[in-house]
């Protein structure tokens, strides 16, 4: 006889990298226990479709004044895990496309952020320095600098959902 359970997820909501998700008891005279793991990167990935992505993990969102807002991805934070310490640049900053501009680090390693486009930096999200864990808690809001594009067609350059999706899963095949 074959049993199946779902375990739940963890207290925060998100399926950590490798979590336990199933376990199946097989009764005698073939008793084992077999576990399989998901992991994150396949199961549930969250990817707002109404945002453009870049291959370094980073989203990007066009605002109605023509801005665009930049943040890290749920799977860059997942892998990255409890954020400690972000530094933004400073508004009035000229960016060039793929400039590092940005750092987030977690109790595991730190990261450059890049920019996704050429453009200044016209406002800095002081409240993710002062408490990096919301990157974690909600990564597609937490974001960490608008930036006001000097050519706006670069953001046809950027990755959809699924073109960013794509990538990852084949990313985690190769890896």
């Amino acid at each position: 006889q074959n049993s199946e359970q779902t375990c739940g997820k963890e207290g925060n909501g998100r399926e950590p990298a490798g979590s336990l998700l199933f376990v199946t008891f097989r009764s005698w005279p073939f008793l084992f226990v077999t576990y399989r793991f998901v992991s994150s990167r396949s199961y549930g990935m969250n990817l707002p479709e109404n945002l453009k992505y870049t291959a370094e993990h980073e989203w990007v969102r066009t605002e109605s004044d023509g801005t665009v807002t930049i943040g890290i991805t749920d799977h860059a934070q997942s892998a990255l895990g409890d954020l400690v310490f972000v530094e933004v640049p400073e508004a009035g900053r000229q960016l060039s496309a793929g400039e590092a501009c940005c750092v987030v680090e977690s109790v595991k390693a730190a990261s450059d952020v890049f920019a996704p486009i050429a453009g200044e930096v016209v406002a800095a999200n002081q409240a993710v320095v002062d408490a990096p864990e919301q990157v974690n808690q909600d990564p597609y809001g937490a974001w960490l600098f608008k930036v006001k594009p000097a050519d706006p067609a670069e953001l046809g350059k950027l990755l959809d959902a699924a073109a960013y999706r794509k990538g990852v899963e084949e990313a985690a095949a190769e890896g």
